[in-house]
């Protein structure tokens, strides 16, 4: 008798199933986020999702529950990459049993940075399993070639079966698994192509069970869309322990990874790394690396610094505000929230008196970087009027604080960091928020600490 095959539609956001197309998933709220793919059921007649979901076996002892006094943290729970970046942004380390999902776009390192770290891991003396469903082992073996000398604790092994790829890694027993990528996976209980949205949840969820029986740490590298997220259902970011962003430019020689998700650590810490010939390099002084280049002397231009977590970043704020020559002004903004740059404009225009509606403005940040923090707000309206007025900030000067509504600078997380910074890079003067001016003051002596508390205050040091 033949197998019967349905037709069922998915919704890309939250994986909710329906028999019919709807406009609007009824789980998620979002719209248009249905696909349609085939599934052909299991012999036993349940559905082949349903089989491999589970995190525990059919066959295997069930789990009792344990009171927390109980439950018993070791230090090997966390071992380190040796990439100091990759660490700090995991929070510390890979933890054993975990998935880390790393996105980026094509082109951007995800497969470079992997690839360094299996070679440390593995001249750590850690079984590493290298499984490709993109590159052949010569590709491989190129780029390794350009990284540096392996050892033979990696293993590599091109295969895009899921089933393969599991009865392997239960085999080797390695430390660490890299799975590059989810999207090539395929998974001979899902009827639907590789990539679709039933091949990428179940064969992460086959993963998933993987990682917590046996104790290894996988990382699956995830293809993203034109709009920047991870291919595939918003519920596989859910599914995963750690999701990382490879951000940045491919043509630019710096790379920002970001985390979005992490059960074992913070989300605000950054890694920051360089692209040479060699591979991905750290960056341990990216405040350095940002201020590059900065021009002397120059009109609407200001450096201001911003916190990552636990690391202070000082980055220079570049404003152009030119006469428009049409009926409404251009505003852009290159790194930072468009609708906060046009709000800091309306504040300039109410509280400080300047004509600003019939002037363009361009807000960049430079080097790349992309920051949302409120701490930017005072060293992009000092960037805007000094563009305005045509008036350049001495270079020696660092601003940071939030600024309102009503124009007054508010204070702002972790100033005194933000001030140790800047003078370990030698800045002499720091405008800062006024309720954190009298404990700056006595905590650093040698730089220069201005309280405002209003952005007319601020502005009118420009002259």
């Amino acid at each position: 008798m033949a197998t019967k095959i349905k037709t069922v539609f998915f919704c890309q956001s939250c994986g909710y199933e329906s028999a019919k197309w709807m406009g609007q998933c009824p789980g998620c709220k979002e719209w248009n986020s249905f696909v349609e793919e085939t599934i052909k059921p299991s012999v036993t007649g349940k559905s082949s999702k349903r089989n491999i979901s589970g995190i525990a076996g059919s066959g295997e002892a069930q789990n009792k529950p344990m009171k927390l006094s109980e439950i018993t943290l070791n230090e090997e729970d966390r071992f380190d990459t040796h990439i100091g970046e990759l660490n700090r942004v995991l929070g510390g380390g890979l933890v054993k049993g975990s998935l880390t999902l790393v996105g980026g776009d094509p082109g951007i390192g995800k497969s470079t940075l992997l690839l360094q770290t299996a070679r440390l891991l593995a001249a750590d003396k850690r079984k590493v399993l290298y499984i490709s469903g993109e590159e052949s082992l010569q590709q491989i073996k190129l780029r390794a070639n350009r990284i540096g000398e392996f050892t033979d604790d990696m293993t590599l092994l091109c295969e895009t079966d899921l089933g393969t790829i599991e009865e392997t890694i239960r085999r080797q027993n390695p430390d660490v698994v890299i799975i590059d990528s989810i999207q090539t996976m395929f998974n001979e209980n899902v009827s639907s192509a590789p990539g679709s949205v039933s091949q990428v949840r179940e064969s992460t969820a086959v993963l998933m069970r993987i990682a917590k029986q046996l104790g290894v740490s996988i990382f699956i590298v995830g293809h993203v869309t034109k709009e920047g997220t991870v291919a595939g259902p918003r519920v596989l970011e859910h599914m995963v322990d750690t999701v990382l962003y490879f951000e940045g430019d491919r043509h630019a020689s710096y790379r920002i990874l970001r985390a979005v998700k992490n059960r074992f650590g913070s989300t605000n810490e950054i890694g920051v790394f360089e692209m040479r010939q060699e591979g991905l390099a750290e960056v341990e002084n990216p405040s350095e690396f940002m201020l590059e280049g900065k021009p002397e002397n120059a009109s609407g231009s200001v450096v201001t610094c911003s916190i990552e977590g636990t690391r202070p970043i000082l980055i220079e704020i570049q404003a152009l505000v030119s006469h428009t020559n049409f009926n409404f002004p251009r505003r852009q903004a290159n790194g930072t929230d468009y609708n906060r740059v046009n709000l800091l404009m309306a504040v300039l225009e109410k509280r400080v008196g300047l004509e600003l509606s019939s002037y363009d403005c361009y807000i960049n940040l430079a080097g790349g970087m992309k920051l949302i923090e409120p701490a930017l707000d005072l060293s992009m309206c000092m960037a805007i009027v000094s563009s305005f007025r045509n008036r350049p900030i001495p270079d020696d000067v660092i601003a940071f604080g939030e600024v309102g509504l009503s124009g007054e600078v508010r204070s702002v997380n972790m100033p005194d960091i933000r001030v140790s910074e800047a003078a370990r890079l030698g800045f002499k003067t720091c405008l800062v928020p006024k309720s954190a001016e009298a404990k700056l003051k006595s905590a650093f002596k040698d730089i220069k600490i201005i309280g405002v508390s209003s952005i007319q205050e601020a502005v009118g040091m420009i002259r």
